[in-house]
């Protein structure tokens, strides 16, 4: 009998050999609860605010609802896809993380390149010619 075959249990499963296997996220009822309340209240105050014009300033505006929008999606993220640092060793949060960053990067890199391109492409754009007409021959009738 070798090594390999004393790890078998009588049920013919292995030993566990100190590795810490997860099932997977478990969430009880009450923490399905708190996400839903907390979507709800993340999406009724934005509401509110505009429905009723509570802040006039659009600027102002734009960011209150937009952080109430990653409040949200961080809601989602935490109460119904069970993201934290412990699922999977934290190889799922770190790839999320990596995901937004480029993202990001690649959302960022768009809008410079769209809001540039008229200086940096088309340096003729606005009437002014880069190379003036050139002048018609002398000399011909």
């Amino acid at each position: 009998m070798s090594a390999h075959d004393t790890a078998i249990h009588h049920g013919g499963h292995h030993d566990d050999h100190g590795h810490d296997h997860d099932d997977g996220p478990h969430s009880s009822f009450s923490g399905y609860m708190v996400g839903f309340v907390l979507s709800v209240v993340l999406t009724a105050i934005p509401f509110w605010l505009v429905m009723d014009g509570v802040i006039t300033h659009r600027p102002t505006a734009v960011m209150v609802l937009g952080a109430f929008a990653v409040a949200q999606i961080l809601v989602h993220m935490v109460c119904f896809l069970h993201m934290n640092g412990k699922v999977e060793g934290g190889w799922t949060l770190l790839s999320t993380i990596f995901t937004v960053v480029f993202v990001a990067i690649a959302i960022a890199g768009t809008l410079w390149v769209m809001f540039h391109m008229n200086e940096n492409m088309m340096p003729a754009h606005g009437g002014h010619a880069a190379h003036p007409p050139a002048a018609a021959p002398h000399g011909t009738p």
